[in-house]
């Protein structure tokens, strides 16, 4: 017989394993499912593998598997030479365009869009089959020479960036990538000017300093809208009607900047700040585009100084741009003034003076010059009495000579001519150059044989040993008008000399003084003249000028 403790323990044992089916129970209720229907399913056909449109290339690659990089180079090689006739248009839209995708109208119209291409034309035609000509070019097929190429890739963005303004994310990028890989050396600042300055900044740092050492004047206003310590396109000043004004402006106020600093402090823009601090990059090749790195490698180092990064530049070009929009503002009955950090007042007053001057000379109301009409008649009896006249002068010339040889022949002893007294007064007089600035027109320059000959500005000899080379670049571009010019500003009437100066050559006062101002700027970068009167800051320079 079983103790109490065994029953019990049986009794416990059942009582738990009834509870845990009942669970079960209740579980396997809740979880019914009724399979009495068949399931809905969403039917997802296979297409037959007939129906599928492959591209119809007689293309044979050579080796084993290849990248699609590399089949698309091997693909590209052999379609190299092929023209393709007219054809219609069919569109093409692919997110990585290669042959391999094209359908055999898709290639028709490729080929015969490459080659109208080739001939310089460019019909409409979707993105795709731009980028596959794209990547012929940048995989090195299609073009003999690396300028050749680079002309290429140039006149397909030129052509096409406005039918398809997507171009333009990848075109300024890869034509660099281009130009850095074939080492062209090609000037940046149109692509700055094709991208609208949207470079990445070690290319906009790179061709800013290249300008910066040697061609400043050169220097846009998109390329320097990067460096300006807010955006300037946001003045409303800017876009109504401002814009095309600075971008005048600016580049000539940079090269007058410069220009004042390297005479003044004998150290440019690019010296002042010390933007000499080079630094070297890896640029990876042609981004998001079908390439073979195996051709050129995967990157390529760029060196470039980080200008952007100058605190001191930036706030520096910011202020001279401040300056340059407030005058402009000025002269154009702009209201309202930017405000902010100014320049130094000195350099403020030569762009200022300058902006004074270039605006009067350009608004300047233009003159109307009288037309001149020809008579064609009265030309010919003119040329027919002038033909008249020669002959005759001709016929009595021969005749004298022919007396005076026939009066040389018979002459046995020389004739003495007596001269009267006032007849040799007469001649003395006659020889003595007359005095003042009108006998200097009437005599500077000539010799006793009537030939005109060039003048030149001299400088004393104890001055000019001392002179800076700027102002012998100066004194040697000016012509025999303008160094005229100087000798009448320099003399007791200015205006009216200079009047008489601008008549005898042909021209008026201001232009002269204008032509003055241009040779200043380009050599000791300043103007020379103000208020049709030489500079007082420049005027004991001249004081030494020899007349």
């Amino acid at each position: 017989m079983m103790n109490m403790d065994t029953l019990v323990r049986i009794h416990t044992q059942r009582t738990v394993k009834r509870n845990s089916m009942k669970e079960d129970s209740r579980q396997l209720e809740f979880m019914e499912i009724d399979l009495s229907e068949e399931p809905i399913t969403a039917a997802v056909p296979v297409p037959d593998r007939s129906t599928i449109v492959r591209a119809d290339f007689d293309i044979r690659l050579h080796g084993g598997i290849l990248s699609s990089e590399k089949r698309f180079v091997e693909e590209a090689r052999q379609l190299i030479e092929v023209e393709g006739e007219q054809a219609t248009f069919v569109p093409f839209m692919s997110y990585w365009p290669t042959y391999g995708v094209m359908n055999e109208p898709q290639r028709k119209w490729y080929m015969y869009w490459r080659t109208e291409v080739r001939q310089g034309r460019f019909p409409d035609t979707d993105l795709s089959y731009l980028f596959v000509h794209i990547y012929e070019l940048i995989n090195g097929i299609g073009w003999q020479e690396p300028q050749e190429g680079y002309d290429q890739l140039k006149e397909l963005w030129i052509n096409y960036r406005e039918r398809l303004p997507q171009l333009d994310v990848y075109m300024q990028e890869w034509i660099i990538d281009y130009d850095l890989v074939h080492e062209l050396n090609m000037s940046l600042s149109e692509m700055v000017e094709l991208s609208s300055g949207y470079l990445t900044p070690e290319i906009l740092d790179k061709e800013l300093h290249r300008l910066l050492s040697s061609n400043i004047s050169d220097i846009s206003l998109k390329l320097l809208q990067r460096y300006y310590d807010y955006d300037v396109t946001l003045s409303k000043f800017y876009r109504e009607g401002g814009k095309e004004i600075l971008e005048q402006y600016i580049p000539r106020v940079m090269a007058l900047v410069d220009s004042y600093l390297m005479r003044t402090r004998k150290v440019g823009i690019l010296d002042q700040f010390e933007l000499n601090h080079e630094r070297t990059i890896e640029r990876t090749l042609f981004r998001k585009a079908v390439y073979d790195d195996s051709i050129y490698g995967k990157s390529v180092r760029i060196t470039y100084v980080p200008i952007g990064e100058h605190a001191d530049f930036v706030q520096f070009v910011t202020r001279v741009f401040r300056c340059t929009e407030n005058k402009c503002r000025e002269l154009l009955g702009f209201r309202g003034r930017l405000r902010g950090k100014t320049l130094e007042p000195e350099l403020a007053n030569v762009i200022e003076r300058y902006l004074d001057k270039a605006f009067a000379v350009e608004h300047m109301p233009v003159v109307e010059q009288p037309i001149v009409r020809i008579d064609a008649e009265k030309l010919a009896s003119l040329q027919q009495e002038s033909e008249y006249v020669r002959r005759a002068l001709m016929i009595e010339e021969n005749r004298t000579s022919e007396d005076e040889d026939a009066n040389n022949a018979s002459s046995q002893a020389p004739i003495t001519i007596q001269n009267s007294t006032d007849d040799t007064k007469r001649a003395e007089e006659s020889d003595q150059p007359e005095v003042g600035f009108e006998g200097a027109l009437k005599t500077d320059g000539v010799h006793e044989s009537g030939i005109s000959e060039p003048l030149s500005l001299q400088w004393e000899a104890n001055f000019s040993a001392d002179l800076d080379e700027e102002w012998l670049q100066f004194s040697e571009m000016l012509s025999s008008q303008h160094v005229q010019a100087i000798y009448a500003l320099l003399g007791v009437n200015p205006d009216t000399d200079l009047m008489r100066v601008a008549e005898q050559y042909g021209t008026m006062p201001a232009l002269l003084l204008d032509e003055m101002n241009d040779m200043a700027m380009e050599t000791i970068g300043d103007l020379l003249i103000d208020g049709d009167r030489i500079v007082s800051d420049y005027i004991n320079v001249f004081e030494h000028v020899k007349r």
